[in-house]
């Protein structure tokens, strides 16, 4: 059996909840997985959702439970989903984190009001000329 859960946390790292597989996020660094626990030579893996209308429950019981038993050290895996614990943005890693900011974290931005208006324009020069000359002219 491995010689602690944490080569389990590990091997898991290369499992993804299919809303975050693009943005190379595993279901560690989601902060999806709560425990993992070995007897013997069977894990338990609990996870923790970050939705109970998750429509790839089944999908991602499914590839841990596959992944932990791939381990040569396990001859069986059971994974459950708790629902006493919510799901909330601070169980995400600071790589998570990182890859799901969508703006740059506040205190990085000394002039807010500056990058809001640069920001804005730059999306104005993401439009078509002809919709710009739209715009321009429907603003006279």
């Amino acid at each position: 059996m491995p010689e602690t859960p944490t080569t389990i946390i590990e091997a898991l790292r290369s499992v993804y909840d299919p809303c975050c597989q693009e943005r190379g996020i595993s279901v560690v660094d989601m902060g999806l997985v709560r425990s993992v626990d070995v007897d013997g030579e069977h894990a338990r893996v609990e996870l923790v959702l970050t939705t109970g209308w998750c429509p790839f429950t089944t999908h991602l019981l499914t590839a841990v439970r596959e992944r932990v038993e791939a381990l040569p050290e396990v001859e069986g895996a059971a994974v459950e989903v708790v629902w006493d614990e919510p799901w909330t943005t601070e169980r995400l890693s600071a790589d998570a984190r990182r890859k799901l900011r969508f703006l740059p974290d506040p205190s990085a931005v000394p002039d807010r009001d500056g990058y809001v208006a640069s920001a804005l324009l730059g999306n104005r020069a993401d439009l078509p000329a002809e919709a710009g000359h739209v715009v321009e002219e429907a603003g006279q």
